[in-house]
């Protein structure tokens, strides 16, 4: 997408923002609302092949992904591989002890009872990176239906990102957001770290609304 063009979308969304806010009677109702066009509404789930928790996800996915297999939807879980940071790297390299994100999720996911645990290969932390590795890393391994747990904020646009990738591979993912997410749709004005959580993900989903208007 042209800069300018990109300029002009962010401009035009600050400014809906900035009037929706000025109008009291009318703003928790209008917020609330932009609050939940983040999150993709719950769906009845009966089976999965596996479960994956998304990159973003972090603890609030490991709770409801366990949740899942306890309910029936699953017995297998995944997550996605931790590539270490410099930082890491220079942890490993004093030798001192270093747990990346996927060893966390998959020592959290074995204290609720899940045994059967996975892990995804990525090379970087993108959500686009989603799209494109995990319907190529369940058809290796023949899982064909995929619950993919992702943070609230991010589950809308995960879950457009994944159907364009579903049409090309067969895999049917379904995406629910976990309940324990940090971002609250009814509240995320109320906060400074919700407002630039709202403020950057309601950006990123318009801009892929004009990018796949039929996604």
């Amino acid at each position: 997408m042209p800069i300018r063009r990109r300029h002009w979308l962010i401009v035009a969304a600050l400014f809906v923002i900035v009037l929706v806010v000025s109008v009291p009677g009318s703003r928790n109702t209008i917020l609330r609302s932009a609050g939940r066009l983040l999150v993709v509404s719950p769906s009845s789930l009966k089976s999965a092949d596996i479960i994956v928790v998304a990159i973003d996800a972090q603890s609030g996915g490991t709770l409801k992904a366990a949740d899942l297999v306890h309910a029936g939807v699953s017995n297998r879980v995944a997550v996605f591989d931790d590539p270490p940071t410099p930082a890491d790297l220079e942890f490993i390299r004093r030798g001192l002890p270093y747990d990346d994100r996927a060893v966390t999720s998959t020592n959290q996911l074995h204290l609720l009872g899940i045994q059967n645990v996975e892990q995804v290969p990525r090379r970087t932390s993108g959500s686009e990176e989603e799209g494109e590795i995990l319907p190529a890393w369940c058809a290796q391994h023949g899982y064909r239906t995929v619950v993919l747990v992702a943070s609230a904020d991010h589950s809308r646009r995960l879950s457009r990102i994944l159907r364009r990738s579903d049409r090309a591979s067969g895999i049917r993912t379904t995406v629910v957001s976990s309940p324990w997410s940090s971002f609250n749709p009814d509240s995320w004005w109320t906060t400074r770290a919700g407002i630039r959580t709202g403020i950057v993900e309601s950006e990123k989903l318009l801009l892929d609304w004009v990018r796949h208007p039929f996604s």
